[in-house]
């Protein structure tokens, strides 16, 4: 049997996170190994306990999530990052999915569900509500990134609708017959090509412009 997803939970509400470890623990798969009260706690448990997921609220005293996102991708902690939270406005999703975010649900999500989004993005895919990916195509759109798509060689496109598949590097440097080394380069100019600022961008760029498998 497969180790157990280990999941750290970032809420600044202790009752939400004690629902949320009350309903994770009975999943087989899922493991929750450590609970934040606010980013800057979360950021140092992340490192002591190297989840694999973590649980993040985007309001909250002190680091908020968006802040503690960053501070995650500047460490290059491999942890995949799933925001739960109730804000829905463009201003508090766009700058969480830029911060790094795999994905974006709000906290009245069904409990299963929750369970599915947590082994999608520890899967490797990006996991966004319709109205989030909506958010992020509206000012993707409103950008140059479409009127670069020419600018892409075939090698690119190819990486490109494999990160939109929710292929981790290693993963694609597989199925292309490349090196890791020569696969970060080709994600680098993908995102540097169209204007994007991350992998999560990435991906719905190429699920708009019908790169995805």
């Amino acid at each position: 049997m497969a180790d157990p997803i280990k999941v750290l939970l970032v809420d600044d509400h202790q009752v939400v996170r004690r629902g949320l470890r009350t309903f994770l623990e009975v999943q087989d798969d899922i493991e929750v190994v450590g609970e934040a009260a606010d980013g800057a706690q979360g950021v140092a448990l992340a490192g002591e306990l190297q989840p694999d997921v973590i649980l993040m609220d985007v309001k909250m005293p002190g680091m908020d999530g968006v802040e503690a996102l960053r501070r995650l991708r500047e460490q290059d902690h491999r942890a995949r990052v799933l925001v739960v939270t109730s804000f829905t406005e463009q201003r508090t999703v766009i700058p969480a999915l830029r911060a790094g975010a795999a994905g974006y649900v709000y906290k009245d999500i069904d409990p299963d569900a929750l369970a599915g989004a947590i082994r999608s993005v520890h899967a490797g895919h990006v996991l966004l509500q319709p109205e989030v990916a909506g958010a992020l195509l509206s000012q993707e759109e409103s950008g140059s990134g479409a009127g670069r798509a020419g600018s892409l060689t075939e090698r690119e496109r190819e990486v490109l609708g494999l990160i939109a598949d929710g292929r981790a590097n290693r993963e694609i440097a597989r199925a292309l017959v490349l090196s890791e080394k020569t696969v970060k380069t080709h994600v680098s100019n993908i995102l540097m090509k169209l204007d994007l600022a991350d992998r999560t961008q990435a991906a719905l760029w190429a699920v708009r412009h019908g790169l995805s498998g």
